[in-house]
């Protein structure tokens, strides 16, 4: 095998460096041993400190990432309980609401758990107001199969309905208000 050489240049603030990297071979153990030592000091002073043997500063650096993931595990299960329990509300429009349920899946994703589409679905079509939303929910159900519906299509057509719905309403209230109009003229 080849002596393989890698460059880590050290940020500007302590000053620019170069610190080659040997290639570990059956005939170089001692040299690639004293180098290593030396660059693990050097790279990662700050977070070993003091400490003297290679085992020593290789339990450090497990314990910390240990650690981390025991930090990001607990933050994922935090993550994943707001999205179970994550409901919409009826003055929330449905880009409010996906809006919410989009960012809970983002942090999700970033913390290597990612939440697949239709259980993304399943979880808005469930988190919706059944007052205002059961007849689309049941119509998409017996038409769609949830299982291969893309979360975009779901919410395209909820946001045409709840705009149906919006344009509906409206004129229902136009219609009342020119009834009492007439009626107070009367």
């Amino acid at each position: 095998m080849s002596d393989v050489k890698e460059e880590v240049t050290m940020h500007k603030e302590t000053r620019p460096a170069s610190i080659k990297f040997p290639m570990l071979t059956s005939s170089n153990y001692t040299v690639w041993s004293m180098r290593m030592k030396i660059v693990l000091k050097v790279t990662l002073v700050l977070q070993v400190g003091d400490i003297e043997t290679s085992k020593a500063v290789w339990d450090a650096i497990k314990a910390r990432h240990i650690r981390a993931e025991r930090v990001k595990e607990a933050r994922l299960q935090t993550i994943m309980a707001e999205f179970d329990r994550l409901k919409m509300k009826d003055e929330d429009s449905i880009d409010t609401f996906v809006g919410k349920l989009s960012e809970i899946s983002s942090k999700s994703a970033s913390l290597g758990e990612i939440i697949e589409e239709p259980k993304l679905v399943k979880k808005f079509l469930k988190s919706l107001p059944r007052k205002k939303y059961i007849h689309i929910v049941a119509s998409l159900e017996q038409v769609l199969d949830l299982n291969t519906t893309s979360f975009e299509d779901i919410v395209g057509r909820l946001k045409a309905y709840e705009e149906r719905v919006t344009e509906e309403e409206e004129d229902d209230s136009h219609d009342d208000h020119r009834k009492l109009m007439y009626a107070d003229t009367n």
